[in-house]
């Protein structure tokens, strides 16, 4: 009976110094995911994809030329890009700029830049927070000019998670804030 409990004590102890690895391996991914400090595979960040649509009181070719990054400067207060590329500023595609929020630096960078398609996309980067991407579709109404909005963010961690939620849910609203800044910049005879 001595041998039998010896056995079944050496197979147990077998089991458990071949099963240690993958323990440890769970354990370690389990604190890693708990600690936020780093995504992993199958850690999930918040994403968020909002549009939003209004139209401009002007035709499109005065409209499209506002949503350049340097042009946008004229309608949107506030708005204060840094170009790198090109230099002096010029709303092309390929443009590249950087925008302060609060202590951190986004990097932006043109993706698109079509004003007779009626299409323009940017892309930006806050390192380690979130990355966005901005799609804007402008299609004719007449003698005005209907403005499709698009924001798709991801976040890049943790702390990105909060900031990409509270940013959908401003986009979500951003509209009519929109329509309004850009109909009083066109209806003041500036476009």
């Amino acid at each position: 009976m001595k041998g039998a409990w010896l056995f079944l004590i050496g197979a147990l102890c077998a089991v458990a110094v071949m099963a240690l690895p993958r323990v440890a391996a769970h354990l370690h991914t389990a604190l890693r995911r708990a600690s936020g400090t780093r995504s992993g595979p199958g850690v999930v960040r918040v994403h968020t994809e909002e549009k939003f649509a209004f139209i401009a009181l002007a035709p499109m070719e005065q409209v499209v030329p506002l949503f350049g990054a340097d042009k946008e400067r004229v309608w949107a207060p506030g708005w204060d890009p840094h170009f790198v590329h090109p230099v002096p500023a010029s709303d092309e595609e390929g443009m590249v700029f950087t925008v302060a929020h609060s202590d951190l630096r986004s990097v932006w960078v043109n993706t698109e830049f079509d004003p007779k398609a009626g299409r323009i996309e940017y892309v930006y980067v806050i390192p380690d927070a979130m990355v966005t991407r901005i799609t804007l579709r402008l299609m004719p109404e007449g003698n005005q000019t209907r403005v499709e909005v698009e924001y798709d963010r991801t976040a890049l961690s943790q702390e990105g998670d909060a900031h990409v939620r509270h940013l959908g849910e401003q986009d979500r609203g951003s509209g009519p804030h929109w329509e309004k800044q850009v109909n009083e910049y066109l209806q003041k005879g500036k476009g």
